[in-house]
């Protein structure tokens, strides 16, 4: 596991210290409550979260080397993690008390960028829900706010693939940004969650890309996030394109989850055809 002291996490290993500290962002009862179902997998078994970590991980087990190849669109961490949630979705598929065209993909943070990839990979996942993702997942990259293409080439380059470092410094250049990213998941459902102390992430980039979206559910006779203006915290918006900001860090609470249920409750039932 990624080395973490507050996480009580040693030699990359999980301790016994290390349990239950995010129980806070899992209120399993109320989720099952709602009729819903939580599945989840260690995104480190499908690769490990370092910049070795290819050679363990799915990418290496599929004749990948990411440092060999040259291929400047290779996959990366990001991609592989993405590759691990479709295959938790095969596994769902063959359980008969779960409804496999009623799961949505959600992640937070580094996940909540792999939940957008994942999402517009597969379009088996019903909806798609990104928390708090920031730079390379929901936020906007041209605002140049919070966290950059820079930070992240120079933190966490194996998650992206190689081409990502040449727009250090150059994000007015990206052929493409995150409400494209968004769009592709159309004319699925999909919902974006930001936190107000979290400008790392960029709430309004966030908020922009989500709005920006849209038109791609236009094509399809849908609605989107139609507000203009980015709502005050705690106030969601949004049609078939979701989205609140809500008082509070860089987290999970027992807030988002009620505002998920209830975008999910809206659009996956009844049943779809």
């Amino acid at each position: 596991m990624r080395p973490t002291r507050e996480m009580g996490i040693t030699n990359n290993l999980a301790t016994e210290a290390s349990r239950g500290k995010h129980a806070s962002r899992w209120p399993l009862d109320r989720i099952i409550e709602r009729g819903y179902a939580v599945a989840t997998y260690y995104y480190g078994d499908v690769e490990p979260d370092h910049r070795e970590g290819w050679r363990e991980g799915i990418r290496a087990r599929l004749g990948g080397n990411p440092v060999r190849s040259g291929h400047g669109d290779d996959w990366g961490a990001i991609a592989a993690w993405a590759w691990g949630l479709s295959r938790a979705l095969d596994y769902l598929e063959t359980i008969p008390e779960v409804d496999a065209r009623r799961v949505a993909v959600f992640g937070h943070s580094r996940h909540g960028k792999t939940a957008l990839w994942a999402g517009a990979q597969d379009e088996r996942f019903a909806l798609t829900i990104s928390n708090d993702s920031g730079e390379g997942g929901a936020s906007i990259a041209r605002r140049t706010y919070g966290e950059r293409v820079d930070d992240l080439v120079r933190a966490v380059p194996y998650w992206f693939c190689p081409n990502y470092a040449r727009f250090v410094g150059r994000e007015n250049e990206l052929p493409v940004d995150a409400h494209m990213l968004i769009a592709l998941a159309a004319p699925r459902p999909v919902y974006v969650a930001s936190a107000i102390g979290d400008q790392w992430a960029d709430p309004r980039g966030e908020f922009l890309a989500a709005r920006h979206a849209t038109p791609a559910w236009h094509l399809f006779g849908k609605k989107g996030l139609e507000s203009a203006e980015m709502p005050a915290p705690d106030q969601p918006v949004g049609d078939q394109v979701g989205y609140h900001v809500r008082t509070g860090d860089h987290d999970i609470t027992a807030y988002d989850w009620e505002q998920f249920m209830n975008f999910a409750d809206r659009h996956l039932m009844p049943v779809p055809r």
